[in-house]
Formats: C-alpha cells, sequence, structure tokens
C-alpha cells in the first residue's frame, strides 16, 4: 500500500500492532508454562486474557474507523518472540529462567508501548478521540503489565545467587582495561 496520508500510516501500524497481539496470544501460554514462579505464570496468563481484550478493543478500532480488522505480519514482534522461545529452551537454573522470561517478556511490553503510544498520537493529530481514548486504555494496560514484571522481576532477584564479591571485582577491573584501550 502506498502511504500518502497520515491516515493511511496509521491503518497501516494498527495492521502491525494487530497481528503483534495475535502472536502473543500464542507465546504467552508457553511462556506460562515454562515459568517456575507462581507470581510469574499468573501474570503471563493474566496478561493473555487481557491481550484478548486487546484484540476486541483493536477490532473496535478497525470498526469505528469504517475498516476490516486486517493484519499485517508484524516483523518486530516475530523476533521477539523468537528470541523469548530461546530463553524458554535455555538450561537456567532458579530463578534465572524466571528472570530471562521477564526480560523477553519486557521487551514485548517495551514495543508495545511504543506502539499504542504513536498510534494513540496519530489518532488524536487524525482528530479521532474516540480510537486515541482506546488506544490510551490498552497503553495504561501494557504499562502496568511491564510494572507487575519489574515487582516479579525484584521479588526473584531477592534470593538469586551471584557471584562472589572478588569475581566481581576482577571483572570491574577487566572492564576497565578493555575502556582505557
Amino acid at each position: 500500500m502506498k502511504i500518502q496520508t497520515l491516515d493511511d500510516l496509521f491503518l497501516e501500524n494498527l495492521k502491525d500492532v494487530y497481528n503483534a497481539e495475535k502472536q502473543l496470544l500464542r507465546a504467552l501460554p508457553k511462556m506460562a508454562k515454562a515459568a517456575s514462579s507462581e507470581d510469574l505464570r499468573n501474570a503471563f496468563r493474566e496478561h493473555t486474557e487481557q491481550t484478548k481484550g486487546q484484540v476486541t478493543r483493536l477490532e473496535q478500532v478497525f470498526e469505528t474507523l469504517g475498516q476490516k480488522a486486517k493484519s499485517k505480519t508484524c516483523n518486530g514482534m516475530k523476533g521477539l518472540v523468537e528470541e523469548g522461545q530461546e530463553v524458554m529452551e535455555e538450561d537456567a537454573s532458579d530463578p534465572f529462567g524466571d528472570l530471562g522470561l521477564i526480560a523477553a517478556a519486557q521487551k514485548v511490553e517495551h514495543y508495545e508501548i511504543s506502539a499504542y503510544g504513536t498510534l494513540r498520537t496519530f489518532a488524536l493529530a487524525m482528530g479521532q478521540k474516540e480510537v486515541a481514548g482506546m488506544l490510551q486504555q490498552t497503553l495504561q494496560e501494557e504499562e502496568a503489565t511491564d510494572k507487575k514484571l519489574t515487582g516479579i522481576s525484584k521479588t526473584l532477584m531477592k534470593n538469586a545467587p551471584r557471584a562472589e564479591e572478588e569475581e566481581d571485582e576482577e571483572e570491574v577491573e577487566v572492564e576497565e582495561e578493555e575502556v582505557e584501550a
């Protein structure tokens, strides 16, 4: 499609995020299954349900604009989902597997936060206040999910084994030498 107006650009980005959410709906249950922390499993399950609502909301956005809900492959999300799959295949002891899952999930959340913030801004510029409101609601949900994942991560890190302090000091010295070079 040739993009000649803000409306065209908005619609292309809307199709992209619609596909991204559908990809995420397939990935989240796998992430929940891979999580060992009950809090993290529950967070992924809750976000799966929330994402279903977000897909429905996107369909309402299409409808409000008089468009058929269509998607185009979101390569960004495709790559993020692949990274998440790699994390699930790693041999990581507790809590590092869960922390890896959180890192992968937060990359997704930040991608979505960016996408929804941009779409909301475009909608406002187009005079589509109702659409902007729907996108703002999803943006707030994505931000809340990101904060929830940060909280779970902090809890898991409290009990995470760390390298000895002496090893940490040696690493800092090596890093400082590399910077000077």
